[in-house]
């Protein structure tokens, strides 16, 4: 599931947007008013979609777009005549006010290109280097040994202990390597 944050400087407009949506089979993760709010909530998660007005509570689109982090993917709803000076700067803008189907659509198609960023990262950290598998190996064969482990058992560990921590399978591995050497 993608997660969904609306952004728009009046609550009602962000209220009204995330009525659509629901409306239309999309769960919407957090409504704001302020980037700042929409930012504590993107630290939280992976990906998304960023769906906001051209100017927020407390800062710019540009400021928040600024801000999102690999995985996430921006729309921007403003007055037609604002649109034209916005091209070319990678987000996906949409003018206000806006068919129902459009805003859908829109979404609908980002969530497809969230959803094919995902597939690609988990591809690509898949094709782990000789240095990575050596040292994922080699922090296995620690735990096995000073822990009295299965390989399976050291795997998990890993895996579960870079899911709590929020680092990467490597990174964990090195950091337990690190730890008991």
């Amino acid at each position: 599931m993608t997660n969904i944050i609306v952004v728009f400087r009046k609550i009602e407009d962000a209220k009204n947007i995330r009525a659509i949506l629901a409306r239309n089979g999309f769960s919407v993760t957090a409504v704001c008013r302020a980037g700042i709010q929409a930012v504590s909530q993107i630290d939280n998660l992976k990906n998304g979609i960023v769906i906001c007005g051209y100017q927020l509570a407390d800062m710019y689109y540009t400021e928040l777009h600024e801000s999102l982090p690999p995985g996430f993917q921006m729309l921007l709803m403003a007055r037609e005549s604002v649109l034209p000076d916005l091209k070319d700067n990678g987000i996906v803008c949409l003018a206000m006010p806006t068919r129902v189907k459009a805003l859908i659509d829109t979404v609908s198609m980002l969530q497809r290109t969230v959803e094919a960023d995902i597939r690609k990262r988990k591809n690509k950290k898949l094709n782990r280097t000789g240095e990575e598998i050596a040292i994922i190996n080699e922090a296995k064969a620690l735990l096995m040994a000073r822990n009295n482990m299965t390989e399976p058992e050291a795997h998990r560990y890993i895996q579960k202990s870079a899911m709590d921590t929020g680092t990467d399978f490597v990174e964990t591995a090195q950091m337990v390597l690190d730890l008991f050497k």
